[in-house]
């Protein structure tokens, strides 16, 4: 008695969509250059000392020109080729945006970058009417929105992503090998194809058996829907495509005999890897993108308002929902954007940045109305808009007891809030990059003992190390002394046209050049370094440089006064 077939139930068998769009760089330019639409386009993108082709369009493709070439060979296939440089991080949100959009179909849906989505349908298909019946809505809506599309359904993401970009033939374009008879002429290829095939060429392009419902995969059929396809749908490197096809592997089907042990010790672990996540033994998990924090209020009125009291009482009624918001995220705000929207349909932007994060509406009124004198209202304003466009975890504060307690009552209450305030408002005026404070730094030349930093987005120093010995208050780049080549202080100095008189003399202090960096003012080698007071009370710190890449000498790096 034979054993039952097993039953597989679509609402209860993990199912996974891919999506690969081929052109996505190209058609996205198209999109905001409709006029050309018909032009053949290239998107190029600098490898090395090399530009490529990165995508093309369809008129592009038809011409000859193909992924993968360098810019010359393109050119010289295709004459009139309209060139534009690539944009990561423009098709990055190209892609995010068509994320959204396959929202429609599962809420299950993850980025599979640069030009593919990956949407677990797992009990969703049946909403559609069916797998093919989604399929062909995925199909049509991409085709409204003027995008080439492949698709691909399988119960694994692997088993997907090979069908959308394999299945009937193609797929991503693959560097030039000897073995690729589909390379090579049509004439030559049509001979010589099956002959290249019986003595371990590469094997004829699978055909495409009932239109595109053939990149969807039965449900429990991965295997045999991967079987036929070529080693380069496992997502495995090209240089482990090439050493497989040189023993006569070509195809998926090809491997299910082969030992796991030998493939891994010939062709290491990522091969068999990628193998078991296509068959769903090795789990591949699908991690939807989080939704983006939003924190946005819109107020409209029903009549147009211009004075500043009036904006600012309808900022009044923005801002506690706003903070709202924020302390229910367990955030804070540190840039936030009025938009005022007039009647003449213009807008009006009032931004300003914090110096920490808040969540109190008395933090972020005083600066909003510190620029609303910037504010034309024209004919009126009829609708306001308050949106947090950069914000950051507030972290809740430890309560203390004890001796910080007593600390914290001797000490000026709100320091550091009156601090951060008055960094904001000054912000508001000048920018916050423009307000810096000094902060030490761990290294022991003298330059470079502090660092500065925006006071915005740092935090001041609670302990200063004190130097070994003191340091001057003015401190400059090393300058030329005219004096005697000796270690020893000299008696007489000349520096800056004039003519000094030692009279004291403290020191020396050693101080050896960081020998990992090569810095132009230390070629100079070792320093000594000596407190100078001259006969007309100046304190100079000067320096014997005892040479090293360049040469020595006395120089003046310093002022005491």
């Amino acid at each position: 008695m034979s054993a039952p077939t097993p039953s597989h139930d679509p609402k209860k068998t993990r199912r996974i969509l891919s999506l690969w769009f081929p052109r996505l760089a190209a058609e996205r330019l198209l999109r905001a250059e409709p006029g050309l639409a018909e032009a053949p386009l290239a998107v190029i993108r600098e490898t090395g000392n090399i530009r490529e082709v990165a995508a093309l369009s369809a008129a592009a493709e038809a011409q000859g020109a193909a992924r993968g070439q360098p810019l010359s060979v393109a050119v010289t296939l295709c004459p009139g080729l309209i060139t534009r440089p690539a944009d990561p991080a423009g098709e990055a949100a190209f892609l995010s945006a068509l994320r959204r959009w396959a929202g429609k179909f599962s809420p299950w849906v993850a980025e599979d970058a640069p030009e593919g989505l990956m949407v677990d349908l797992t009990g969703c298909a049946h909403l559609f009417g069916g797998e093919e019946a989604l399929f062909r809505t995925a199909l049509a809506d991409c085709a409204d929105l003027g995008l080439s599309v492949r698709a691909g359904i399988a119960d694994t993401a692997g088993a997907a992503w090979a069908l959308a970009r394999y299945a009937g033939g193609g797929g991503p374009a693959a560097p030039r090998t000897g073995d690729a008879i589909d390379q090579e002429a049509r004439a030559t290829r049509s001979r010589a194809q099956k002959r290249h095939w019986t003595r371990g060429g590469a094997a004829p392009a699978a055909q495409v058996i009932g239109g595109e419902a053939a990149r969807i995969a039965p449900p429990g059929a991965t295997r045999q829907a991967l079987a036929p396809l070529p080693i380069a749908a496992l997502r495995v490197p090209q240089e482990t495509v090439a050493g497989l096809a040189r023993l006569g592997l070509r195809r998926v089907g090809d491997l299910w005999g082969i030992p796991r042990a030998g493939l891994t010790r010939r062709f290491g672990s990522e091969l068999v890897h990628r193998l078991d996540q296509a068959l769903g033994v090795a789990p591949e998990p699908i991690s939807p993108a989080r939704a983006p924090l939003h924190f946005a209020l819109r107020l409209s009125l029903p009549d147009p308002i211009g004075l500043e009291a009036d904006i600012l009482a309808g900022l009044d009624r923005l801002l506690p929902p706003l903070c709202e918001k924020l302390r229910a995220a367990g955030r804070g705000a540190r840039r936030v954007r009025l938009e005022l929207s007039r009647v003449d349909g213009g807008t009006q932007v009032v931004e300003v940045g914090l110096a920490r994060p808040a969540d109190h509406p008395d933090r972020l009124r005083p600066l909003l109305a510190m620029k609303l004198d910037e504010v034309d209202a024209g004919f009126g304003i009829d609708r306001l808009r308050l949106v947090a466009t950069v914000t950051e975890p507030r972290h809740a504060s430890q309560h203390k007891g004890g001796w910080a307690v007593s600390a914290e009552a001797h000490a000026p209450r709100g320091e550091a809030q009156a601090m951060a305030d008055l960094i904001a408002r000054l912000g508001a005026r000048v920018g916050l990059e423009a307000i810096t404070r000094e902060r030490p730094a761990d290294s022991h030349i003298p330059e470079k003992t502090s660092v500065t930093l925006a006071a915005a987005w740092s935090e001041p120093a609670e302990d200063w190390p004190r130097p070994a010995r003191p340091r001057p208050l003015t401190l400059f780049r090393p300058e030329p002394v005219i004096a005697p080549d000796c270690p020893t202080p000299p008696e007489t100095f000349r520096w800056r046209g004039r003519t000094f008189e030692m009279q004291a003399a403290s020191g020396p202090e050693r101080i050896a050049p960081e020998w990992w960096l090569d810095e132009p003012d230390w070629r100079t080698g070792v320093r000594d370094y000596w407190r100078i007071t001259t006969a007309e009370g100046a304190g100079l710190w000067l320096f014997y440089a005892h040479g090293g890449a360049a040469s020595g000498g006395w120089f003046a790096q310093g002022n005491f006064d």
